[in-house]
């Protein structure tokens, strides 16, 4: 992970990725597998990936890009959910758990943030101009 450091006034700030670096934060259930619900976590050891999204995630992961998983899954689902990663062949640098439930996300931050809604099928991503909301100024 190439991260440079990054100065304001002569003081470090939140590093910042190379150009041409993606920091990619990826959904699990719904997204790169079938939409399990944390309420029966038994399925979550034998369902099956999605093909598309195991190519083109380890695709990103080779080219150097980011690669982290977050879940609504809770921490008490950490051990399967590894395993089933590494038993599937996902590369990945991180995941992180406790994801809200319940969709439409709104998310703010002092960093650039592109999302990308899950459709049924992974592919390389495309550019697009669309309509989005920002703070009033």
């Amino acid at each position: 992970m190439a991260l440079e450091d990054t100065f304001k006034d002569g003081e470090k700030i939140s590093p910042v990725l190379n150009d041409g670096i993606k920091n990619f934060l990826i959904d699990i259930d719904g997204t790169i597998t079938d939409d399990i619900p944390n309420e029966e976590p038994e399925r979550m050891a034998t369902c099956k990936p999605y093909e598309d999204a195991l190519d083109i995630c380890n695709k990103w992961h080779d080219e150097g890009h980011i690669i982290t998983f977050f879940t609504s899954r809770t921490e008490a689902h950490r051990e399967v959910t590894e395993k089933w990663l590494k038993k599937n062949g996902f590369k990945y640098h991180g995941i992180l758990f406790g994801k809200p439930r319940g969709g439409n996300y709104h998310w703010i931050d002092n960093h650039i943030v592109k999302a990308t809604r899950f459709n049924g099928k992974f592919t390389d991503l495309i550019e697009k101009n669309k309509t989005i909301e920002v703070f009033k100024r």
